[in-house]
């Protein structure tokens, strides 16, 4: 299968997106460009060093480059200060150099928490994205956005550091269960729903292949969902504007992932879709878009077996006041009023700050009421 690369243009700061198959086996040609020394430290998690570190450090040793690593435990739970501290450590002790680079080989959490230790540690050290998920390899490893959670919310901590470079091999997304491959779909929708009505309608055709293995289909996903990306970030790398827009369904994904506990009732993907649905609720509701788009999309997350609506997720939910209240703690809040993404079709989103709060309620508390 040929390889796609991807350019994220930010001038001096600039760096390839390779998407492909056989990339973790290349890995030590891919990188060896970038090292002044042939070593590496590499941070991954202890479900992914079982299936993909030996391949990675063969990989790496055909091209000369000796590597140590550790593997943190698995989960949202590592995304916090004791591991963070723990990483950042095991580095110093490992001797990374401030021209070294650090390997991160795992799905969110661990590019996550990996860029931000990268970001802080002697100021600021390169590193390279290999991510092992469908939504690490078409969101969370391409944009510089790092951090860690807090006891007051997600991602409240960390920095804007970009990647040297992101490997994302097709090949690893084979091992992934199937809810995690649909949760991380959940992204590739949004990326449609945003700004590509095109895409979106070759999703509804392609999608079932998608996730029942075709690799061409998964690299077409990936490359298009990774363009999309690349280019809101080159105009807007820090979120000032334009690129809030990759927040739809956000706002609403946020607050029922916290009223979840951030726990396996709820993966962040299936939030996402749940939180694009009510987005594109909310715009109907507004008359902002055609009254069968939210449908149209519900449609085509039920044909994929996905969560597509709050009475979906398995267990008790609070009431609509309680999510609001959640909402108005995002981070995205400004001055006081919640930023939503709203469109105005398929492939239209906006940002918008002048959402009546009651329009929002009275969403949530009938999405509520619809229980299975």
């Amino acid at each position: 299968m040929h390889r796609d690369t991807v350019s994220v243009e930010l001038g001096t700061r600039a760096y390839e997106v390779r998407i492909g198959s056989g990339l973790l086996a290349g890995a030590g040609e891919e990188i060896a460009p970038l090292l002044g020394r042939r070593r590496v430290a590499v941070l991954t998690d202890e479900t992914v060093a079982r299936h993909h570190l030996a391949s990675l450090e063969a990989g790496l040793d055909r091209a000369g480059i000796a590597m140590s690593a550790l593997a943190l435990p698995p989960g949202e739970g590592t995304k916090g200060w004791a591991q963070l501290a723990h990483a950042v450590e095991w580095l110093l002790a490992q001797g990374v150099e401030r021209n070294d680079l650090v390997v991160l080989l795992g799905g969110g959490v661990i590019g996550d928490l990996g860029g931000f230790a990268a970001a802080i540690l002697r100021r600021g050290v390169g590193f390279v994205q290999i991510p092992t998920t469908l939504l690490a390899q078409v969101d969370s490893s391409v944009g510089g956005k790092t951090g860690i959670n807090t006891a007051q919310g997600k991602n409240l901590v960390g920095a804007f550091h970009q990647p040297a470079l992101v490997l994302a091999d097709i090949d690893m997304l084979a091992t992934l269960p199937r809810r995690d491959l649909l949760s991380g779909y959940g992204e590739v929708v949004k990326y449609a729903l945003l700004g590509d009505a095109d895409f979106f309608e070759w999703l509804e055709t392609n999608g079932p292949a998608l996730a029942a293995g075709d690799t061409a289909a998964r690299q077409v996903a990936v490359r298009r969902s990774v363009e999309m990306k690349a280019a809101i970030v080159a105009r807007d790398e820090t979120e000032q504007g334009e690129r809030a827009l990759l927040n739809l369904g956000h706002t609403f994904a946020h607050a029922l992932e916290a009223a979840t506990g951030y726990s396996e009732r709820l993966l962040h993907g299936e939030a996402v879709a749940i939180g694009c649905a009510l987005a594109l609720d909310l715009s109907q509701r507004l008359g902002l878009c055609p009254q069968e788009v939210p449908g149209r999309l519900r449609a085509h997350l039920r044909a994929m077996g996905m969560k597509a609506d709050p009475g979906d997720i398995p267990g008790p939910l609070p009431d609509a006041d309680a999510l609001l209240g959640l909402m108005a703690q995002d981070k995205k809040v400004r001055d006081g009023r919640i930023r939503f993404v709203l469109a105005r079709d398929i492939g239209a989103a906006f940002v918008a700050e002048d959402v009546p709060p009651q329009t929002v309620r009275d969403l949530l508390d009938e999405a509520l009421r619809v229980r299975c």
